[in-house]
């Protein structure tokens, strides 16, 4: 399956910055997050949910309707030329529940950049609207936040600003845990979050997929759970490679390698780990929904397509 590719962005594009899960931890930070958005010509546009505390419950930004309401405003208003997501935490599933999909022209896509609990709505772009997005850095959270010189935030912006120039990712450090090459579209997200979204409308299957995974804050028993539900809700069945990403404050490092090797071992099919794509470390931009080809002996990910299309013209006067 073809997935749409929203166009990149140009110094001078409004970009919405909202909220679909939990507050963000700081005022500051996104102070500081939107001013890294500003140093390189973007006009970013900061949504009420944002801005909220935990009006409702301490760890939701707004009510579900609040945030449904941003979100689908960010998405249908074509002043708005992508949505970057503040943070992440808890609260993307509510936020989905209330949204109206008929309301957003699937004809014209945006960018959608978030991680971590974002992984819902990264799931739901592609599985209700055929969009390709961005598991990317968040405006209020480290690797953004700090500056516009950060390894994350920079990475983020080329692929956004200069998209035909990011053909592949290399992985340094990376570990063939099954060795191989695959070609497949490219998916996935926080493993507990394409979980929690099994049986829902917004679950988008992993057939024919290069996909990604990683996870944070779980301990071993409980990665286990996730990936054993992976496996027996058949969403691995068909999938052509995996890509492991970051599994920090997961336990001990050791005991996670060989839960990884046990549960993703005996799939068949390339598997490469050790990849700085996730919690806690300086990442890379992962897309989501692009052909691409996996090569674990040389720890990369090639495009077969352009992940975004060229910036859209500015036409006006």
């Amino acid at each position: 399956m073809t997935l749409l590719r929203p166009p990149g962005l140009k110094p001078g594009d409004t970009v919405a910055v909202l909220c679909a899960s939990s507050p963000v931890s700081s005022q500051e930070k996104l102070e500081a997050g939107v001013r890294a958005l500003e140093s390189v010509g973007l006009k970013p546009e900061v949504f009420g949910t944002a801005r909220d505390a935990g009006s409702q419950y301490e760890y939701l930004a707004g009510t579900d309707a609040e945030r449904a309401a941003d979100l689908t405003r960010a998405l249908t208003d074509p002043q708005y030329a992508a949505v970057f997501l503040a943070c992440g935490g808890y609260g993307a599933q509510r936020t989905l529940e209330l949204m109206d999909w008929d309301r957003i022209d699937a004809a014209a896509p945006k960018a959608v950049i978030g991680y971590s609990d974002v992984t819902a709505l990264l799931e739901a772009v592609a599985a209700k609207l055929g969009w390709v997005s961005l598991f990317g850095p968040m405006v209020a959270c480290s690797g953004f936040w700090q500056g516009p010189e950060e390894y994350d935030f920079k990475e983020l912006i080329k692929l956004l600003y200069r998209p035909a120039t990011v053909t592949e990712l290399t992985f340094p450090g990376s570990r063939a845990l099954v060795p191989g090459v695959a070609e497949g579209l490219t998916l996935g997200g926080t493993a507990s979050l394409l979980a929690a979204g099994f049986g829902t409308d917004t679950s988008y299957p992993a057939r024919d997929a290069i996909l990604f995974l990683e996870d944070v804050d779980e301990l071993p028993y409980r990665l286990d759970r996730i990936f054993t539900q992976l496996r027996r809700a058949s969403y691995l069945d068909g999938v052509r490679g995996v890509i492991l990403g970051t599994f920090t404050e997961c336990g001990e490092p050791g005991d996670v390698e060989t839960l990884l090797a046990e549960r993703f071992g005996d799939l068949g099919v390339p598997v490469l780990t050790g990849v700085n794509i996730g919690h806690n470390c300086a990442m890379q931009t992962y897309p989501i929904g692009v052909q691409a080809r996996l090569d674990t002996a040389a720890g990369t990910l090639t495009f077969l397509d352009q992940v975004l299309a060229d910036p859209a013209q500015d036409t006006s006067g």
